[in-house]
């Protein structure tokens, strides 16, 4: 049986998780959902000073105060960026890395690299307007949904996604990744493509291309963006395959 933490996505909380985590506890594995710095219940803990180090620092802090071993790190979205920045520095306490709809940054990335100029100015202002300048707000759908995908969310699961959400601070999308970002080649690899990432990796984005070959193992979830809301039994079915 497998130990997962499964690390949310922005402006989210380890209860987006509830669902996954306890249908995988059912099957057996244990199932450590986390919330970082600054987001739900850690919402005050957070400050201008929280960043990408900051949250890196918790997924490390967390596996290393419960003694864990044999992890098998699981990252949302926005989370690939701390997760591939933890798992460079967890040795051999990890055994394995899961990218739900997300995928590994390189050394010297930042979430704000993933956008056109447009959208980071854009978001620069919203972070300066309505955010004390250092949180950023979780947009509305119709601006969510132009760049990911929300299948599978009925009005229901929306309200409760925006009810909770809390602002993400922004210096978790403008700092820049700083290494160790590379993994021990005993280290399993695994991408879970729903509708976002299929798409981009059926269209041979060279980029992404390498998340097709060995030793990356790719599992499709025929979901939106946000699984563990959509999708979360069936998301448990595919992290359950990618550890058997």
């Amino acid at each position: 049986m497998a130990t997962f933490v499964l690390v949310p996505g922005a402006w989210l909380g380890a209860w987006t998780w509830e669902d996954t985590a306890r249908a995988l506890r059912e099957r057996g594995h244990t199932a450590l959902p986390l919330t970082l710095t600054g987001l739900a219940e850690h919402a005050d803990q957070g400050g201008l000073q929280t960043d990408l180090g900051t949250h890196i620092a918790d997924i490390t802090g967390f596996v290393e105060r419960n003694d864990l071993r044999e992890v098998t790190l699981v990252a949302h979205s926005y989370a690939a960026a701390p997760v591939t920045g933890a798992a460079g520095r967890l040795g051999d306490r990890l055994e394995r890395v899961v990218y739900v709809d997300s995928a590994p940054f390189a050394a010297g990335m930042c979430m704000l690299d993933l956008m056109p100029p447009e959208a980071e100015d854009q978001l620069r202002q919203q972070v300066d307007a309505s955010g004390d300048g250092w949180r950023l707000p979780m947009p509305p759908f119709e601006v969510l949904g132009l760049s990911s995908s929300l299948d599978g969310l009925d009005g229901g699961q929306r309200d409760v996604l925006r009810s909770r959400a809390t602002p993400q601070p922004f210096g978790t999308f403008t700092q820049r990744l700083d290494g160790p970002a590379e993994l021990g080649s005993d280290v399993d690899r695994v991408l879970v493509a729903c509708h976002d990432f299929t798409g981009l990796l059926d269209a041979g984005v060279p980029m992404l291309a390498f998340l097709n070959q060995p030793p990356w193992r790719r599992f499709d979830l025929p979901t939106g963006h946000w699984p563990m809301l959509s999708a979360p039994a069936e998301l448990a079915g595919v992290l359950d395959a990618a550890v058997s």
